[in-house]
């Protein structure tokens, strides 16, 4: 259907390849060779996943020399422009770097013929919305449009066939399966004490057939935490969040992707299609927003047909959070279970050496580490950490700006013009007897 040229809605568990989904019959249609102008535009929510779809397409377009480029915030804007104006086929970028670039009147989209949003559910959210209708209406009415994601509520659906023509809605899973997530994947969900958690998650990176590991966090900054302690503990860990510039974060997932490192500390930017081979465990050091957190951060591993082990530690209160997702996932933990890091289904469910510490001697570190990734000089403008703000010293105030405006004058009798009366008496009352009060 797609590559008869029709609207699609595609919905599919994490890990099955959506990407290759749409991207097959993105390239099948392109008319070769291209013109100047764009002839498809697909639109990711986060910048490392543009960049994923972005290769994944490059690698299968190239026996048809096929030119894919990606275009997304912090990196410099001067090649991308320069590429546009030597001509491309495919453009996968972000809203923001979509809209920066359309608006200086560098990239054309008057001849796109396919529109793909990836991650749909997350792209027509409210906070994407009004971006996301400006890029439309920038397009040819006459168009196929894609989309697809794990996750697909009813109300984004409706919300989605605005932008559609009789689309299909096509959903790539067994009837009698009502999971959300691929079998493969072992589920562990613990009720973990935040004071214990860092040990635990040490004691579960010394798991039996551990390969690669991604640690999820809420914040920026317990990401950061998380990072540091790691790292102090001795495994070779990078960290991908909204605190650190473009470079440092695609360093991190280049080192992550070559085996220099071993686990990746990430918020949700990274868990939003992100797909990287040998992922064989996922913990969620806090209990995710909702359901559809989960799903995705779950999903990155048990990818293609493999199995993984997916690990979440729930603080006390967030039980009820969780017991909310356990409910729409239906899951059977509806009650997680008390764990520390001496606790023995800890050792026996991983399986995990029972000398294990919460730290690797220096003959088990065994990386390269992350400083063995080169951290490229892409240009742009990167995050710059803000000064602290300034404190009172608790002396003298600094002297007020004297004002130039010229002061009131007064009249004869000491009031002035503002407050001086009008001139208007108040009419008196009078009484029934006639006399004024």
């Amino acid at each position: 259907m797609a590559l008869d040229g029709r609207d699609i809605i595609g919905q599919a568990k994490t890990g099955t390849g959506k990407t290759l989904g749409f991207g097959v019959p993105l390239l099948q249609r392109m008319e070769i060779p291209g013109g100047s102008t764009p002839q498809a535009l697909v639109v990711c929510p986060t910048r490392e996943l543009a960049s994923q779809v972005a290769s994944d397409l490059e690698i299968a377009g190239k026996d048809l020399h096929i030119r894919v480029l990606a275009v997304y915030g912090g990196r410099a804007i001067e090649p991308q422009i320069d590429a546009l104006k030597s001509g491309i086929d495919v453009v996968v970028g972000t809203p923001g770097r979509i809209l920066d670039l359309a608006g200086r009147r560098d990239l054309n989209l008057s001849s796109v013929r396919v529109l793909v949003m990836d991650e749909a559910d997350e792209m027509l959210d409210m906070g994407f919305l009004p971006d996301v209708e400006r890029i439309v209406a920038m397009l040819p009415i006459s168009r196929q449009t894609m989309l697809f994601s794990a996750t697909m509520p009813g109300q984004i659906v409706n919300l989605a066939r605005r932008y559609m023509s009789q689309p299909t809605h096509i959903r790539a899973s067994d009837p009698s399966d009502e999971s959300a997530m691929v079998d493969a994947i072992e589920q562990h969900v613990w009720r973990a004490h935040p004071m214990d958690k860092f040990e635990l998650v040490a004691r579960i990176m010394q798991a039996d057939g551990r390969g690669l590991a991604m640690i999820f966090t809420r914040t920026k900054r317990k990401a950061q935490k998380i990072y540091d302690d790691l790292t102090e503990r001795g495994f070779a860990v990078g960290t991908v969040h909204g605190d650190l510039g473009q470079g440092a974060r695609e360093q991190a997932l280049r080192a992550f992707r070559g085996g220099k490192i071993d686990i990746l500390v990430a918020t949700d930017v990274a868990a939003r299609g992100i797909d990287v081979d040998g992922v064989t465990h996922v913990i969620n050091f806090e209990c995710p927003e909702d359901e559809k957190a989960y799903l995705h951060r779950v999903g990155r591993t048990g990818r293609a047909g493999n199995s993984g082990v997916a690990v979440t530690l729930v603080d006390w209160e967030d039980v009820a959070r969780w017991q909310m997702i356990d409910r729409a996932l239906k899951l059977p933990f509806k009650d997680p279970l008390e764990t520390y890091s001496t606790s023995e289904h800890v050792y026996t469910g991983l399986g995990i050496p029972a000398d294990a510490s919460g730290r690797l001697t220096k003959g088990e570190r065994t990386r390269a580490g992350l400083g063995a990734e080169n951290l490229e000089d892409i240009g742009g403008k990167q995050p710059q950490q803000k000064p602290p703000a300034r404190k009172s010293s608790g002396g003298r105030p600094p002297a007020r700006k004297q004002s130039t405006a010229k002061a009131p004058t007064s009249t004869s009798d000491g009031i002035t013009p503002k407050n001086k009366p009008t001139g208007k008496t108040r009419e008196r009352r009078r009484t029934r007897s006639g006399d004024g009060t």
